[in-house]
């Protein structure tokens, strides 16, 4: 973007282009989700009348075709960036002083530096954390293994369950919390618990590893143990900010690592810049893309643009899908005071010829006082699809008499959203 209008501009990156998102973020991820959701479909297609042999599933298969596919993607990304006349230096680069970069021995200056180094996974200091992996190593494990534990509450924890479960690992999520995706509406992680609970996840809530030893034996903090063939940790991110002279540049850190920014992603050091995890503000590739591209107008279009961070939308790909737009119940009634909530929950039409239970779940949070909606949530297949049209409608404000006034698709998940007339609350 900041060479298309006219700046020079140079990459420095050591590694493989895309950064986590796609080398070993959301794009294997949902690669590796597909292949998870495949075991139910065979056995939802019996009762659509279809008759199929005993499914046998190949981990390396799938992990070599991911490696091509992502092979493929890193090199549109580089392509993408030679094409827009951007200078690449293959080397880890570090921020000497305010328009000066060091890379491979050799200096760079420039009158803008951005930092988009993004974040890290972290493992706790527990006795035996060297036995643990995190995401970035289960994108290449050489086997899929037989018992699992994953350590963590959050988008990737209930990911990678999924993705083990589904798979056929017998699968334990261990969590330290009370319920499951802290900062989400309530509804959603304790619905998501039972949902995981109901297709074989061994879901453990107020449950913390203490210790690993080799076998691998597993010790939680109420002394009770568990022996698994691997342990992932997915309990949180570090910002990627350690050795890179930030610091010594005078640029101020967070006390996680994060660089602090201000509405224009420009850190205390005004020639300095940051955007993405490395800011630690909301986790999001499409967020740290829209925040590459407002720098870049701020920059070099002598147009200020602020980053917006209000109604994002996200989803978690754990099975099923689960997506979100706007406040949760507890912050909508903090900020509005009056909220009205309208639920639905129903078992989708591709379930109700055979014995599969899961439960579509619905949510729709609207300001009393406005009748605005102002947040929107959802579990069941597709979730993410849904939600982004609706985070629309969201955006722009519209009230639940234009939800009510727009016509559904029928028949559809989706069309409950326009549907709900009852009040739950």
């Amino acid at each position: 973007m900041a060479a298309s209008y006219g700046a020079r501009v140079a990459v420095a990156e050591p590694g493989r282009f895309g950064g986590t998102c796609v080398n070993v973020g959301c794009i294997p991820k949902k690669l590796f989700s597909y292949a998870a959701h495949f075991r139910e479909d065979f056995e939802v297609a019996r009762s659509f009348g279809w008759t199929l042999g005993a499914p046998k599933f190949d981990w390396r298969m799938l992990v070599a075709n991911k490696d091509r596919e992502i092979a493929r993607l890193n090199g549109v990304y580089e392509g993408a960036l030679r094409k827009a006349g951007a200078q690449i230096l293959r080397e880890r680069a570090a921020v000497v002083d305010a328009h000066t970069v060091e890379a491979g021995g050799r200096r760079h200056t420039a009158k803008h530096i951005l930092v988009a180094t993004g974040s890290w996974p972290q493992i706790p200091q527990i006795p035996g954390r060297e036995l643990a992996i995190t995401s970035n190593e289960a994108f290449f494990l050489e086997q899929l293994p037989r018992r699992a534990l994953v350590v963590g509450g959050g988008y990737i924890a209930l990911e990678f369950a999924s993705i083990f479960n589904g798979l056929g690992a017998q699968t334990t999520l261990a969590y330290r919390g009370a319920r499951l995706l802290r900062g989400f509406d309530a509804d959603l992680g304790e619905r998501i618990a039972g949902e995981l609970s109901r297709k074989g996840v061994d879901v453990r809530l107020r449950t913390n590893p203490a210790k690993l030893e080799r076998g691998i034996r597993v010790t939680y903090e109420d002394g009770s143990a568990q022996e698994v063939d691997l342990v992932m940790f997915a309990t949180g991110r570090k910002p990627n900010t350690a050795g890179l002279g930030l610091e010594r540049a005078g640029v101020r850190l967070g006390a996680d690592g994060a660089v602090v920014v201000n509405e224009y992603s420009r850190s205390s050091v005004d020639s300095i810049h940051a955007i993405g995890d490395v800011t630690n503000r909301l986790n999001l590739t499409p967020v740290a893309t829209a925040e590459g591209m407002a720098l870049a107008r701020t920059l070099f279009r002598n147009e200020p643009t602020p980053v917006d961070h209000v109604n994002v939308p996200t989803a978690v790909f754990s099975d099923p899908n689960l997506a979100t737009v706007g406040l949760a119940e507890d912050a909508a009634r903090g900020r509005h005071g009056v909220v009205d909530v309208y639920k639905t929950s129903f078992r989708a039409l591709k379930h109700t010829l055979g014995a599969h239970e899961e439960r579509t779940f619905m949510k729709l949070l609207v300001d009393a006082a406005s009748q605005r909606v102002v947040g929107a949530h959802m579990i069941g297949p597709d979730a993410g699809e849904i939600i982004q049209g609706i985070a629309i409608a969201v955006k722009l404000g519209a009230t639940k008499a234009q939800f009510d006034a727009t016509i559904g698709i029928h028949p559809t998940a989706a069309e409950e959203f326009v549907t709900m007339r009852e009040r739950a609350s």
